[in-house]
């Protein structure tokens, strides 16, 4: 089942798809939405990013192809990746982060790039929605059972003030730098699904979720070891190889065999 969330009457509205419709809910259904009207159709809402977390966590360097780029050719992504992980070493456990909620728009929306940064770049990135309270989970188990669905999610980075700051908050947190949509899919398999980016209808980025290093379930069960997970929270898996900048006039898409397709637009912010 999917599930969207979008704007109306200057509110935004749950509700579940069906058949190129959407079924209202009285409010987000991992929180048990009830239906609350008649179906709208699908084509013309306005849809907003499928989510209200608490938190937004992501994960660094989670694709083998992403750790490898700590050898170059980009500068200065390798010289960010060789601060988190020693050359020849390799991390025992996921590195985690946050983003600000306040970073997230939904598709279609524009990406805006902030006067402080000289380089804002792209990451393509298979992402999960948290549908029950989860504190130190046991084992794989109780963890794959708190993970609601998935949609997809673009981890826009200030990659220079990543490198300026050596802690990422501040480069990840800009409002816009979460696109996220269109949907939350309760019933897709994660396992082994191409996840790409677009660039201008250039593929930029290209890999098999197979090659994460640290799948969904150990994702969450790892992070719950740490902070008890809430409903409607995010968890953004890691990007693949092939990272880099945006600017103004840009487009940019990830792609997830099975899931979808979330586009945005990219411009300078004014004022």
């Amino acid at each position: 089942m999917r599930y969207v969330r979008f704007a109306a009457e200057g509110r935004a509205v749950w509700g579940r798809m069906e058949d190129g419709s959407v079924v209202p809910l009285s409010t987000a259904p991992y929180l048990g939405g009830r239906e609350a009207g008649a179906p709208l159709p699908l084509q013309g809402l306005k849809l907003l990013a499928p989510a209200t977390p608490s938190k937004i966590l992501c994960v660094g360097m989670n694709y083998m192809t992403h750790l490898a780029d700590r050898e170059g050719p980009d500068r200065l992504v390798a010289g960010i990746i060789a601060r988190a992980i020693e050359p020849g070493q390799e991390r025992r456990d996921p590195l985690l982060f946050l983003k600000a909620p306040s970073a997230l728009v939904g598709p279609g929306e524009p990406i805006v790039l902030p006067p402080e940064t000289e380089r804002a770049d792209y990451e393509a990135e298979l992402a999960l929605v948290i549908g029950q309270t989860l504190r130190r989970a046991a084992g794989r188990q109780e963890a794959a059972a708190a993970i609601y669905g998935y949609t997809l999610a673009n981890d826009v980075s200030a990659r220079d003030l990543q490198e300026r700051d050596q802690q990422w908050m501040r480069a990840k947190s800009f409002d816009s730098f979460c696109p996220l949509g269109p949907w939350v899919d309760t019933e897709f398999a994660p396992a082994d699904r191409e996840i790409s980016g677009w660039l201008n209808g250039e593929r930029r980025q290209s890999a098999s979720t197979a090659q994460l290093i640290a799948d969904p379930i150990e994702l969450v069960r790892f992070a719950s070891q740490a902070m008890t997970l809430l409903p409607g929270d995010l968890l953004l898996t890691g990007t693949p190889t092939g990272v880099d900048r945006m600017s103004a006039g840009d487009r940019f898409c990830v792609r997830v065999e099975g899931l979808g397709e979330l586009c945005n637009p990219v411009r300078a912010e004014v004022g």
